[in-house]
C-alpha cells in the first residue's frame, strides 16, 4: 500500500502566514512516500523504517500510546514557555509515530496483526520545502487506505496539522494544505483561493539545511517582530505576486520576489552567504529569495527560489550551492 504526497514552495508570505496574513504557495514534484505492509512485522507491533536517515524502530500499541502522552505533555511545556521547540520530539521517527497512533485511535481502528511503515522522501529535509507535512500526509493516506477508511480532506488536514505543530511549534497549515491538495493557492487562515500553477521560468537552489529548525526561526521572529507592522508589507507583496502569477508576467513576478527578499532580510532570516548569492543574481537581472523559514543563525538558508533569464549554475558553483530540478505538481496526496 503506497501513498505519495508532494512537497511545496512558498513563493511569498513565509513567516507572515503564521500571523494570519496570506501566503502564495505551490506544490512541486518532489515527494514523500509511505509504504505499509505486514511483511516481517511482529503481531501487535508497528515497525517504522526511515532509510533516508538510517533509522528503524518497532513499538507496541501500548508503547505508542505512552509515547503520544509524553509528546503531548512536552507540547504543553513548550506552549507554557518551559521547553524549547526542539525538545518536543527527540528523534526523526517521533513525528510519524505520533501521526500513526493519533489517527489509529482517533478513527477507532483495530490492528489485528503487525504492520511495517517504510518512509522515503525526495524532498530535502529541513530546507523549507514541506518535507514534514508531506511525509505525515503520505503516512495518513496510506493508513487510511490500508484500513479501508474513506478519509475526508478535512480529516487529513486536521490530523496533519496536529502532528506538524510538534515539529514547528506554531504551524500555519500552509504546508499541509498544499501537500493535501496540490497545485498553487493563496492560503490564509486555513482557507485558500486556487490559482494556476506558474508557467514562469524558475529554478531552485539548495543552500544547505539551516542549523536551526523552522520552529526555532518562527519563535525568534515572533519574539522580535510579533506585533510589528511589517506583516502588512508582506501581505501587499504576496497579493502583488498572486496577480503576477495570474497574469504570468515575468517582470512583475521578479519585482515581487525582490520585495519579498528585502522583507525577509529585514526580519533577519537570510544568512549572509545567501544574501550575497541573491545580490549576484540580481546584478545579473534576476531575482531570488528563500522559500522557507530561513535561518536565524549559521550560513545556510535552505531552499532559494530563483527567477532569472541567465544560467545560474556558475553562480551556484561559486557559493558551493546545489541547483535542484523541480516542476509544479497539480496533484496532492494520493495512492499510487
Amino acid at each position: 500500500m503506497k501513498a505519495i504526497a508532494p512537497g511545496k514552495l512558498i513563493l511569498s508570505g513565509e513567516h507572515a502566514v503564521v500571523y494570519g496574513r496570506p501566503a502564495l504557495a505551490m506544490a512541486i514534484d518532489r515527494t514523500a512516500q509511505a509504504v505499509i505492509t505486514d511483511e516481517a512485522a511482529a503481531p501487535g507491533e508497528v515497525a517504522f523504517d526511515l532509510p533516508d536517515v538510517r533509522a528503524s524502530e518497532s513499538l507496541t500499541l501500548r508503547a505508542l500510546r505512552d509515547f503520544r502522552a509524553r509528546v503531548q505533555r512536552n507540547y504543553e511545556e513548550f506552549a507554557a514557555g518551559r521547553m524549547g521547540v526542539r525538545e518536543i520530539l527527540r528523534k526523526p521517527a517521533d513525528l510519524f509515530q505520533y501521526a500513526f497512533i493519533t489517527v489509529l485511535d482517533g478513527l477507532h481502528l483495530k490492528l489485528s496483526g503487525g504492520v511495517r511503515i517504510r518512509m522515503h522522501s525526495t524532498i530535502p529535509i529541513g530546507c523549507g520545502m514541506g518535507s514534514s507535512a508531506a511525509t505525515i500526509l503520505s503516512v495518513l493516506r496510506a493508513v487510511g487506505h490500508y484500513f479501508r477508511v474513506e478519509f475526508r480532506p478535512d480529516w487529513y488536514y486536521r490530523y496533519s496539522l496536529d502532528a506538524e505543530r510538534l515539529q514547528h511549534g506554531h504551524a500555519s497549515g500552509v504546508d499541509s494544505y498544499i501537500s493535501l491538495h496540490g497545485g498553487c493557492a493563496l492560503f490564509q487562515r486555513g482557507g485558500a483561493q486556487p490559482l494556476p500553477l506558474p508557467r514562469l521560468r524558475m529554478a531552485l537552489v539548495d543552500t544547505g539545511a539551516p542549523e536551526c529548525t523552522t520552529g526555532e526561526c518562527v519563535a525568534e521572529v515572533r519574539r522580535r517582530f510579533g506585533e510589528a507592522p511589517i506583516w502588512s508589507e508582506f501581505e501587499r507583496t504576496t497579493l502583488g505576486m498572486a496577480e503576477a502569477v495570474q497574469s504570468q508576467r515575468a517582470d512583475d513576478f521578479r519585482a515581487r520576489v525582490r520585495e519579498n527578499h528585502r522583507l525577509l532580510c529585514e526580519i533577519g532570516v537570510v544568512p549572509a552567504p545567501v544574501r550575497a548569492f541573491v545580490e549576484e543574481i540580481e546584478r545579473a537581472g534576476g531575482a531570488a529569495k528563500i522559500c522557507g523559514a530561513g535561518a536565524v543563525r549559521g550560513d545556510k538558508g535552505g531552499a532559494v527560489l530563483v527567477s532569472a533569464e541567465v544560467p545560474i549554475a556558475p553562480i551556484c558553483k561559486t557559493y558551493g550551492f546545489s541547483p535542484l530540478s523541480f516542476r509544479g505538481e497539480p496533484l496532492g496526496v494520493r495512492i499510487v
